[in-house]
């Protein structure tokens, strides 16, 4: 599923080559997570702004035109979409379920499964784009989130500290394979209940969590199975997970076996030698 560093990069890839291109047309395939909410003829001339991240969504301004007031297109890739911009894109195929046609290419979602989501909003703090959201947690790398304060938010919390990274209401952006890698990091168990977690833990947890995605992004994401760049490249951050993924393997930092173990119906990965509760 595309996290935080994927959604980070296809944001990259794709903010300078669309920033100011005209919309020429767009078409819509199969029903996806939510409705556009417009009709899709209606944002032709739109001139596509700045895009921005918010959790795991995509904001993609859009200036006023004859049609719309202005507004934008909050995208989600789900558990399997990607995005990718083209000059020659060719016919769309039964997972291409969205096509933006600019005059900087054709911009289009891909699919399989279908939970991804294109929904128009007049801005990102009305609805529909603000009910969205609206329950998402603090970015890692905003300066506003300290140690203190995720110490704050786990002392509330009785659930296990995988959980309650995974549920991106405190921070959001450590999917599964970055909340084990942070969490090795760190050197905490994901076994152990948040509120037992002491504030010098919460400190590590943090700067494991921010070092973890920084390396993710830098390394294009990670590819498992569907994900790539508008650019249609492959992540490799996977090529260097610490303990996801690497069940009975040699711990790199204590020489202990990797363990996979199942919370709530996903694969936790952590070494039992040096990762206390």
């Amino acid at each position: 599923m595309p996290e935080l560093p994927e959604v980070e990069v296809t944001r990259a890839s794709l903010a300078d080559r669309l920033l100011g291109a005209t919309v020429l047309s767009a078409r819509l395939g199969k029903p996806l997570r939510w409705p556009l909410g417009c009709d899709p003829e209606s944002l032709h001339g739109c001139v596509v702004g700045g895009m921005l991240r918010r959790g795991k969504y995509l904001w993609m301004p859009l200036a006023a035109n004859n049609t719309h007031e202005p507004g934008g297109l909050l995208l989600h890739l789900g558990m399997s979409g990607s995005l990718q911009l083209s000059d020659q894109p060719g016919t769309a195929g039964p997972h291409d379920h969205f096509d933006l046609h600019t005059s900087r290419g054709m911009l289009r979602l891909t699919d399989p499964r279908r939970f991804g989501a294109v929904v128009w909003s007049p801005s990102l703090t009305k609805d529909p784009a603000a009910r969205l959201l609206a329950r998402l947690g603090a970015e890692p790398f905003d300066p506003g989130l300290t140690h203190h304060h995720l110490h704050a938010a786990m002392q509330a919390r009785r659930t296990t500290v995988k959980a309650a990274l995974l549920a991106g209401d405190i921070v959001v952006g450590a999917g599964n394979i970055y909340a084990s890698e942070a969490l090795h990091r760190a050197a905490i168990d994901p076994r152990t209940r948040c509120d037992k977690l002491s504030r010098p833990r919460c400190e590590r947890l943090l700067a494991a969590l921010r070092l973890t995605l920084a390396r993710a992004i830098e390394l294009g994401g990670s590819t498992l199975r569907d994900f790539r760049d508008a650019h249609g490249m492959s992540g490799a951050f996977q090529t260097e997970a610490l303990v996801y993924g690497r069940e009975g393997q040699d711990c790199g930092r204590c020489g202990g076996v990797v363990r996979r173990i199942v919370q709530g119906q996903r694969a936790s990965y952590f070494c039992a030698g040096c990762q206390r509760r």
